[in-house]
């Protein structure tokens, strides 16, 4: 018999786990979309698009370059690379942390 207090935490901690994946998600995704940061994106597939974040949702992104958009359903990609650096976060301020631990 399966404990229902047990699958509900479980249950709980994929769903904020999940929540955090999304986060992190839209958080990149609308930085480089605001900075109109050119990009590379990888399909499975092994396809490379290059362009401009220019909107995206919670399926698919839209991706501008030359003029032209592509719109690339997320479930296909398979990497999003920036062509150059980005910082998303604030570096920590904890030694611990600067000296590795």
């Amino acid at each position: 018999m399966v404990d229902a207090a047990a699958v509900s935490t479980e249950n709980r901690k994929k769903i904020d786990m999940a929540d955090r994946a999304q986060n992190l998600q839209d958080t990149f995704l609308n930085h480089v979309r605001k900075q109109k940061a050119p990009l590379t994106i990888f399909l499975i597939n092994g396809v490379k698009l290059q362009g401009v974040v220019t909107w995206f949702d919670n399926f698919c992104v839209l991706l501008r370059r030359d003029g032209h958009s592509q719109l690339v359903y997320k479930h296909a990609i398979s990497t999003i690379m920036p062509n150059s650096p980005i910082q998303l976060f604030e570096p920590a301020e904890e030694e611990g942390e600067k000296a590795g631990g």
